[in-house]
């Protein structure tokens, strides 16, 4: 893994200055003179970074694990600046985010949410993300617009594989990213060990910004390394400047210089400063940390406590003295400036509202009334621009460069476009496809009256989550939604019933399951009914015989004498067709020839209709002489998950029937697997229920099919006698 590798400046720099490193006196000349001085000057001049701060409206995503505190923090940052006047609670159902009905009842974020505050003058736009990997697309849609992501996270060895997750994401799309270890008030002894225990899941460099201060055995504050000053934390409430002096001092000494051996990996002149034992300016220290940060050279670690607004406002001065903004988004994204640009980030349905399209404008200005076209060329005119604070919306008025806003009523955007006023369309600026699904339910209204509603629903839901699909099954007339997992497709119905009014039932979706024939034979079929004026005749001999598996279905006549004329025969083909529908077995006939050999036929009686009746006759009676044997979709499946995880894939693989083929290591992915098997599709259902429960919510699998094959015994029988049975109910 790249973070376990030593810059080879490190190795330069430790060698050099490692009897410095521990001499507390030794680095003496590294302060900036005594910790009274130091208190006295003002944190704005300290932080001024000799102007290099990004302007402009902000967009910071609050991205992590599930049941990080993402919402708590977002409450708290809402509170702490003024946004809010009380902060509200998960439990107490008053969050800003999280205010859907299903969102409070699961007490879960099952979609992104938008709040806004000003901080020392700049305004800000967080976008709280859903944790759970069922809800991951909203995260994997908003990012390509945003300036920064704050990582929220628990120091818990067993949640790194889905910080990993998470901070891959932010990697593979080069967002700026901070870590704010949150629920610093419940840490244990793994506090001394930061790095150790999370840098596995970052490829760039952890880099701490703070260490934590202790009274006893609880933190009780923090040391910023980059000032070199020591807070207590105050319960809702900034945190107090005391003095940096005895254990406290020695430690921060060590933990700056491992900060700036980091940031000296990359700038050599800071190198050359460590190296002659010259004292870096902080403007310096500032500016490499700004720099490494918008590179993605380095992540920069931050600790508080989001329930007691602990390490709040100090992150909101690191976002706002290092994050990247809008300039540099646009930059990143490709932006061409002359017209007024927005990737739209979110599309919701609203109750009264209509559709509303969450958009970042990353260039120009966008007011009520202008037309704007998205990428394809399709046009459409804002009805209006909103200002959203979680659930709630108000207008406003013109959006510039940097804000994210709501646009009224765009019927032709959809999320992840990207929209322009220019006469051209402007080229998409992110693509992000949602993950394969992995679960799907079959769903009906249960009234009549409601089929028409429900699809036009299932059409809004989809807009809303690009990350569900739906397919009409036409042959078992299911309309299955496909998505991410369990709680997503409980989600989606209760907003169907809901937000649009539609009871609905649910079940498992019918496996496709086939049949087909062992041997062949040879079956006459006729078809012959009198009943006043012309009759019916039609009068086949068939020769069905078995074909190859994944062979199909084939055709073929070899009629002599025209014992029956030629303009009959697609007929016959055609009533052969509809018996194979439903075969003996009560599923699909497949891998099956039939041959059309002899007939008869009446001069005034006979016609396309009989001879059809004729062959569906002559495959219905015949079949079930064949040997019909029950065919079931088998299913190429590969499965990711970390290594210590495999031998339980492997276990679990077994009890569902599956042929192991093979594991390998997942290239790029240190300390994972890929687990490659072949399963009956009937085993597949649920099988993501299990595997998450069996990595700590992050394993997945994507999965084809591959083939038909035979399936005897009880299996097979109660398969069939299911079958039957729902055909006699």
């Amino acid at each position: 893994m790249q973070c376990a590798h030593v810059h080879p400046r490190s190795a330069i720099v430790r060698q050099r200055l490692a009897p410095l490193a521990k001499s507390p006196s030794g680095l003496k000349r590294w302060h900036n003179g005594p910790a009274e001085d130091r208190i006295a000057v003002d944190w704005e001049a300290d932080m001024a970074q000799n102007g290099t701060r990004a302007t402009g409206p902000r967009c910071i995503a609050l991205v992590g694990p599930f049941q990080s505190g993402k919402t708590t923090l977002l409450e708290a940052i809402l509170a702490r600046t003024g946004a809010i006047q009380r902060q509200g609670t998960i439990d107490g159902e008053n969050t800003v985010s999280d205010a859907s009905k299903e969102a409070r009842h699961h007490r879960m974020s099952v979609e992104l949410s938008v709040a806004s505050t000003s901080f020392m003058g700049d305004t800000y736009t967080f976008i709280d993300c859903p944790g759970s990997v069922e809800f991951v697309h909203d995260m994997r849609a908003a990012l390509p617009a945003v300036d920064a992501a704050v990582v929220v996270c628990e120091l818990d060895e067993k949640k790194v594989p889905q910080l990993q997750l998470i901070l891959r994401e932010l990697e593979a799309q080069k967002i700026p990213r901070f870590l704010f270890l949150n629920k610093i008030d419940k840490a244990d002894s793994t506090i001394h060990d930061v790095l150790r225990v999370l840098q596995p899941a970052s490829r760039s460099k952890l880099v701490l910004r703070q260490i934590p201060t202790f009274s006893g055995e609880i933190v009780n504050g923090f040391v910023d390394l980059a000032l070199e000053r020591a807070f207590v934390y105050k319960e809702h409430a900034p945190s107090e400047v005391v003095v940096l002096e005895g254990d406290a001092l020695d430690r921060e000494k060590t933990a700056r210089f491992s900060m700036l051996e980091t940031l000296a990996d990359h700038d050599d002149e800071l190198m050359e400063q460590l190296l002659e034992d010259i004292q870096p300016p902080r403007d310096k220290v500032f500016d490499d940390l700004s720099k490494e940060l918008r590179e993605g050279l380095v992540c920069p670690v931050l600790f508080g406590a989001a329930t007691r607004t602990n390490g709040v406002l100090r992150l909101m001065k690191a976002l706002r003295h290092e994050s990247p903004g809008i300039a540099d988004t646009a930059k990143r994204l490709g932006v061409k400036s002359g017209h007024a640009v927005a990737y739209l980030l979110k599309t919701i349905n609203t109750a009264h509202g209509g559709k509303m399209s969450v958009a970042r404008v990353l260039s120009g200005k966008i007011a009520d009334g202008i037309n704007l076209l998205n990428s394809e060329g399709e046009s459409g005119r804002v009805a209006a621009v909103f200002k959203l604070m979680g659930q709630h919306s108000e207008k406003r008025g013109a959006a510039e460069a940097g804000d994210t806003v709501a646009l009224g009523k765009l019927d032709h955007a959809t999320t992840g476009d990207t929209l322009s006023d220019g006469q051209q369309p402007h080229p998409a600026l992110a693509k992000v496809s949602p993950h394969a699904p992995v679960l799907s339910i079959a769903v009906a209204a249960k009234e009549r009256k409601d089929d028409v509603k429900l699809g036009q629903a299932l059409g809004k839901l989809l807009e809303e989550d690009p990350s569900i699909s739906v397919v009409h099954n036409a042959e078992a007339h299911e309309v299955v939604i496909w998505g991410q997992g369990e709680m997503q497709l409980r989600v989606a119905t209760e907003r169907l019933a809901d937000r649009f009014g539609i009871a609905t039932v649910s079940h498992k979706p019918t496996v496709g399951y086939r049949e087909t024939i062992k041997k062949g034979i040879v079956q006459r079929g006729r078809h012959k009914k009198q009943s006043g004026g012309h009759g019916q005749y039609g009068d086949v001999v068939l020769d069905i015989k078995p074909l190859p598996r994944g062979a199909g279905f084939t055709f073929t006549e070899e009629i002599k004498g025209g014992v029956v004329p030629r303009n009959y025969i697609p007929s016959v083909e055609e009533g052969v067709i509809d018996a194979l529908k439903h075969g003996p077995l009560g599923f699909p006939v497949v891998d099956v020839a039939a041959k059309l050999i002899d007939g008869s036929y009446h001069t005034v009686d006979s016609s396309d209709m009989a001879f059809q009746l004729a062959g569906r006759l002559a495959t219905h009676e015949g079949l079930p002489q064949c040997q019909p044997v029950l065919l079931e979709p088998i299913y190429q499946v590969e499965i990711v998950c970390p290594s210590e995880a495999t031998a339980k894939m492997n276990a679990l693989m077994s009890g569902r029937r599956g042929q192991i083929l093979g594991f390998d290591t997942r290239e790029g992915w240190d300390g994972w697997d890929v687990v490659r098997v072949q399963m009956p599709e009937s085993e597949i259902g649920d099988l993501i229920v299990e595997v998450r429960s069996a990595t700590a919510g992050v394993g997945s699998f994507t999965f084809k099919f591959d083939h038909m094959a035979e399936l005897m015994g009880r299996t097979a029988e109660q398969i069939v006698a299911a079958r039957k049975a729902a055909a006699a109910a």
